[in-house]
């Protein structure tokens, strides 16, 4: 009952809040103006990843002060100052602009010193510390780099929110059930706005807010003994996609960190996909690996292998998914 209040009053903050953060972000400014490389032709607001983080916090510290967590408050109240030192930053990012080195410096910092309470709470060793900083820096990166299209975002906070919190059941561990429904309730708060007549953007705060929930609570989940697979599958397509486009750009010689279209969620828009035809792809083959690597956590040994060699032909599928529409377009386009 306890958590059901909790998934629910997050759910609906998230729901209500941008009715109230709209006209004040119109007032700031906070604008994303179209160019040759967006997704969208319209000026859109954006910002609204504000009231996911306000949700988010809600959430977590309604199950604290219920007594829902009691015996893990510490790991709790550590993912919630690690999400929202990122979302602050991600705020600073949309509405004043930081340069590169100084926002990656932040990130490192955001995940080396929740790390290093990580590993002192639970009592593991500080050689952790430089692993957590490079994954939360490497996953708010890998999200805000994803977050381009209507829906994506979203979808992937409720997906990899729910895979966590099923983790958390299997592994019983409540507080990491409680850590991915709340994530999955807010960002499931916050799609009707990203998909409806009137659609906004999650903006910098929260695509950084996205990427920090994850990469802390899988973190968390590692140090705690957590099975890899159960906190790496589910965001496998995030990764390859985000690191495959890095290495073409970096060939190509072309600056990583630039405005582009070359990801694979960009160019399936490109040969003809909507916006939530290409989110869903990417959704579902998220939950495809992440599937396929939960059976593969507890499998024996043939099995593991099996599966997981299903989750590594998932993502090549899906790397290779632009080329598989484009010609089925072509085909269909042949009298």
């Amino acid at each position: 009952m306890q958590l059901a209040a909790v998934v629910g009053a997050t759910l609906v903050l998230s729901a209500v809040l941008p009715f109230v953060l709209k006209p004040l972000l119109v007032k700031l400014g906070v604008l994303d103006i179209p160019n040759e490389r967006s997704s969208h032709t319209t000026v859109v607001i954006r910002g609204v990843g504000i009231t996911v983080a306000v949700a988010i916090a809600a959430g977590l510290v309604l199950a604290l002060v219920t007594g829902l967590v009691a015996v893990d408050r510490s790991l709790i109240l550590i993912i919630l100052g690690m999400l929202s030192a990122a979302a602050l930053l991600g705020w600073v990012e949309d509405y004043r602009g930081i340069s590169i080195q100084v926002r990656a410096a932040l990130q490192l910092a955001i995940g080396a010193l929740g790390t290093a309470a990580l590993a002192w709470t639970i009592g593991q060793s500080f050689w952790w510390v430089p692993v957590g900083a490079l994954a939360v820096a490497a996953y708010i990166n890998a999200a805000n780099f994803m977050d381009g299209i209507n829906g994506i975002s979203g979808m992937h906070g409720v997906a990899v929110g729910a895979f966590y919190a099923i983790a958390g059941m299997l592994s019983d561990q409540l507080w990491l059930v409680v850590a991915g429904l709340v994530v999955a309730a807010a960002f499931a708060g916050f799609l009707p706005w990203n998909l409806g007549r009137g659609f906004v953007f999650l903006g910098d705060v929260g695509s950084y807010l996205l990427g920090a929930s994850i990469a802390a609570i899988a973190v968390t989940g590692l140090l705690a003994g957590v099975y890899l697979e159960y906190l790496f599958s589910p965001v496998l397509i995030y990764l390859a996609d985000t690191f495959t486009t890095f290495l073409r750009r970096v060939r190509a010689g072309d600056r990583w960190y630039a405005s582009h279209r070359e990801h694979v969620y960009q160019r399936l828009t490109d040969v003809g996909l909507t916006h939530v035809q290409a989110a869903l792809v990417v959704t579902g083959a998220s939950v495809l690996t992440g599937a396929a690597g939960f059976v593969a956590a507890t499998a024996p040994p043939l099995g593991a292998v099996a599966f997981s060699l299903l989750a590594a032909a998932v993502v090549t599928l899906y790397l290779y998914s632009p080329r598989i529409f484009a010609g089925r377009a072509r085909a269909n386009r042949v009298p």
